[in-house]
């Protein structure tokens, strides 16, 4: 098993799975059993803090990246201190940790937020053109060193999809991916090298068996969002990357095959796209 997609720092300090706890970092952060977890960033101190896990177990896997909801230049949120605040140097500031990182699995996550709540958006209204330029930003730093992009837009569907089919020999995952039967088409016109997220709501959001349904299988790979999105029979508590497990269950039971069968696919579509090795000694 495979988790695509974690946020370790974001896991509340005290729970068993916390990296941060007591400065503990040597600890199983709840990977038991997974081949390899990709540690996805939002922001500065996401990529800063998911080189550094990596560093403690081999399972972990860094990605960087910043998506607009947690840019220096949101409203009310002062610029890191390791941080800057232009686009352009949020950029370098990226490009320089690829530079430096050659264990860097991925860009992101990164993409649009066209969210309904302006209240949440970094960016006002009329300045979508910057939040453009931020992910166009990730987009060159993906195609610059080869590495897939991990992409997680709300509200903005079409505007990716127009994005992305703009770029040649791009790749990557859509996270977190809720569409429709039309919007899979779209993705997969892009080129044979997107794939589509799935998580824990999976597990209770009867309407996304269709989706899955609607998925090619050589297209479907599965993540956690932890600490977010707990699958069932955890719902409620803070998720774990092991959990991943319960989202494979009901991937096989939704393409009616065993567990064991539906795991080597998905394990090799995550191997194909993230081009690491599959499986990673226990």
């Amino acid at each position: 098993m495979i988790d695509t997609h974690a946020h370790l720092r974001q896991i509340p300090l005290g729970s068993a799975a916390s990296p941060f706890d007591k400065g503990d970092n040597t600890q199983d952060f709840g990977i038991g059993g997974l081949k390899w977890v990709v540690l996805s960033a939002s922001c500065q101190q996401d990529s800063m803090d998911n080189l550094e896990l990596a560093k403690t177990n081999k399972k972990l896997l860094p990605a960087v990246g910043i998506h607009p909801m947690e840019t220096p230049l949101s409203f009310g949120h002062p610029p890191l201190k390791k941080g800057t605040k232009t686009i352009d140097e949020q950029i370098i500031f990226l490009d320089n940790l690829c530079q430096k990182n050659k264990n860097i699995v991925a860009i992101g996550e990164c993409g649009l937020e066209y969210g309904t709540n302006p209240s949440k958006s970094p960016f006002d209204k009329g300045d979508l053109q910057n939040m453009e330029r931020l992910f166009r930003g990730q987009i060159a730093l993906s195609l610059k060193y080869q590495k897939p992009l991990i992409v997680h837009s709300r509200e903005a569907a079409e505007e990716t999809v127009e994005i992305l089919k703009s770029y040649e020999n791009l790749r990557g995952v859509i996270h977190c991916y809720a569409g429709g039967k039309k919007r899979i088409k779209k993705y997969l016109e892009i080129s044979s090298d997107w794939y589509f997220g799935i998580d824990g709501n999976l597990t209770y959001e009867t309407g996304l068996e269709e989706v899955v349904k609607n998925i090619p299988k050589d297209r479907l790979i599965l993540e956690t969002d932890t600490p977010f999105l707990t699958p069932v029979p955890h719902r409620g508590e803070i998720n774990r990357p092991e959990y991943v497990k319960y989202i494979y269950q009901k991937v096989a039971e939704i393409w009616e095959m065993s567990f064991e069968e539906a795991e080597k696919i998905i394990d090799g579509n995550a191997a194909r796209l993230f081009q690491t090795k599959p499986f990673v000694p226990r």
